[in-house]
């Protein structure tokens, strides 16, 4: 019966582990994007005057942009750690598979 429960673990850290990574995937491109965006800001801003209204327009919009990004870059950190946790499960639930597994054909 362990190993059935163990079975079902496993699929079930799988799941989780995959809807991590694909998180963590749209998470990176959009950090890419606001990347390529605030460079194109900082682009657009060398040839305003720096007291301009366009010009500080331009800056907070950066900063807004490196927030958003900040905060992403936080997030990503948290599924990390989540994976890395349920990584360690799946390895636990494997020995455990393992071991039923040799209980089973030792009988």
């Amino acid at each position: 019966m362990g190993l059935i429960v163990s079975t079902i673990r496993l699929i079930q850290l799988n799941s989780m582990r995959l809807n991590l990574e694909y998180k963590l995937m749209l998470i990176n491109s959009s950090r890419l994007q606001l990347t390529t965006s605030t460079g194109e800001l900082e682009t657009l801003g060398t040839d305003l005057d720096p007291e301009s209204a366009e010009a500080k327009a331009l800056q907070k919009r950066q900063e807004r942009l490196k927030v958003v990004e900040q905060r992403l870059e936080e997030q990503a950190q948290r599924y990390q750690i989540q994976l890395k946790m349920i990584e360690s499960e799946i390895q636990s639930v494997n020995s455990s598979i393992d071991s039923n597994i040799q209980m089973a054909y030792s009988r």
